[in-house]
């Protein structure tokens, strides 16, 4: 079984990455990143791979995902993916969604690890493969909803105290 990742270069795949490569030490799990790329510059441009004006070149964005998840992690492994959008009734995240769900059936991901700060939410915007991706069955979801800020003590509670404030 492994640990998997998707995995777009923000801040929250990032953390999640990092959560993933914890547990696979701990669990001594392979640790899989994916990336998915489909042919389609505004969804890249969306997810700042490439800027305004620039072209798109899923070679160059790939090195790119490949370098920094290798960063993070050097001993992940690293997929890249490319999918394409000339399916009509597909959108761009769609078909990246798909493509995870794939990867995760195909290397028997036990724990899918979602770096989203609207995975599992009831209202999910389109443009998030968070949400579609918790709702699979087969593997079990960690989500990272923050990347890793820091928690005020006074803004914990503890639901089984018995005290009351004096």
């Amino acid at each position: 079984m492994s640990l998997l990742v998707p995995f777009d270069g923000s801040e929250l795949a990032t953390q999640a990455l990092e959560r993933a490569s914890t547990f696979g030490d701990l669990l001594d799990e392979e640790v899989v990143v994916a990336t998915v790329i489909p042919d389609d510059a505004g969804y890249a441009r969306d997810r700042g791979w490439i800027t305004e004006g620039e072209p798109f070149d899923s070679e160059a964005i790939a090195e790119g995902m490949q370098r920094r998840a290798s960063d993070v992690e050097p001993a992940a492994t690293v997929r890249i993916e490319r999918v394409s959008s000339e399916e009509p009734t597909a959108t761009s995240t769609t078909n990246v969604v798909r493509e995870i769900r794939r990867i995760a059936g195909e290397i028997d991901a036990s724990v899918v690890f979602i770096g989203s700060e609207n995975a599992g939410s009831v209202i999910a915007p389109q443009s998030s493969v968070g949400s579609p991706v918790a709702n699979d069955q087969r593997y079990d979801v960690y989500v990272v909803r923050e990347p890793g800020n820091d928690v005020d003590p006074a803004e914990l509670t503890d639901i089984d105290s018995t005290q009351t404030e004096l």
